[in-house]
């Protein structure tokens, strides 16, 4: 799916939109916002996403970003997303897919090592008792990290850093809002003139739907859901697509690629991306209770069986 902006937004413009779009957010969010309560720390005692904090699972959090940050290049993601579209790894359901990610622990995550299955369950039930009219978003949040399992030997194995962690462009420069920017000096694409400029290959305003981002588990679900006819809003597919894509829904960055609906639909990326990193916990939710519930959702959005 590719969307032009009929009018690009330019400069001031951008800023101008992100801000009034910012406020209308927080307003949707404070309205909504009654029930869940984010906590001040993560499963291990610390801060939420700091990457700073001297621990072994943040060194190897660090080694994970460099070598994300080296190997993911324009050609690279070319060359995934032209494997990948053919969809021919397997045939299963929604919720066999959810079954299969108790094999997967995501090694860019600082905040927890639980299997995936009860992250996806404690997000979509957090969002549930905070918006139980939107059936949408619960099913989002049930399914948006399934793409993980492309770490898993059928599905090609690829290494972590072509699976997980934080999204960016590709074919344009890299922000220096990505967490551990400086292994991006290592990045052949730093080097090249075409990719290393602020709009490299894009232009403003052209919409994130014709940016490349890095090759990882979102652009894979989003793919998959888009080519088995999902019939999920356009927030819930921009959500799975880019709720990993911290460097613009948490730093403000990259804007200037970013069409009129991309601003619509990032005010739901942000009510979503409270719930994905606040409600990840030790304490365990009842798969087989919870469960008919979301069989009902992946029923009404998805069909049976779908290609991977």
């Amino acid at each position: 799916m590719a969307i032009q902006a009929e009018q690009p937004v330019h400069g001031s413009q951008v800023e101008e939109k992100k801000n009034v779009h910012t406020e209308e957010t927080s307003e949707l969010v404070s309205a909504k916002d009654r029930t869940f309560k984010a906590p001040e720390s993560n499963a291990f005692g610390q801060s939420f996403r700091d990457y700073d904090i001297e621990s072994e699972r943040q060194k190897g959090v660090e080694e994970f970003y460099k070598l994300q940050h080296i190997n993911q290049t324009y050609g690279f993601v070319k060359k995934m997303r032209e494997h990948y579209k053919k969809l021919d790894k397997a045939e299963m359901s929604i919720w066999e897919c959810c079954e299969l990610l108790n094999e997967v622990v995501d090694d860019s995550d600082p905040d927890l090592d639980e299997p995936q299955i009860q992250h996806l369950l404690q997000t979509a039930e957090a969002i549930r008792k905070d918006y139980p009219n939107e059936d949408w978003l619960h099913l989002t949040a049930l399914i948006h990290d399934l793409g993980k399992i492309l770490h898993l030997p059928q599905f090609g194995e690829l290494p972590q850093w072509a699976v997980v962690g934080d999204t960016f462009p590709v074919g344009c420069a890299f922000d220096e809002k990505n967490v551990h920017h400086k292994y991006f000096k290592e990045n052949p694409d730093s080097k090249n003139p075409a990719y290393n400029t602020k709009e490299g290959v894009y232009s403003k305003g052209c919409g994130l739907d014709n940016v490349l981002m890095s090759w990882g588990h979102d652009d894979y679900m989003y793919m998959v859901a888009k080519e088995n006819g999902t019939t999920l809003p356009s927030p819930g597919l921009f959500i799975i697509r880019y709720h990993s894509f911290y460097p613009l829904h948490k730093e403000g960055a990259y804007t200037h690629l970013m069409s009129e609906e991309d601003f619509e639909n990032l005010k739901w990326l942000h009510i979503f991306n409270k719930y994905d990193l606040y409600s990840k916990s030790k304490v365990l939710v009842d798969v087989e209770k919870v469960k008919p519930y979301y069989q009902s959702l992946i029923d009404k959005y998805f069909p049976a069986k779908l290609k991977w």
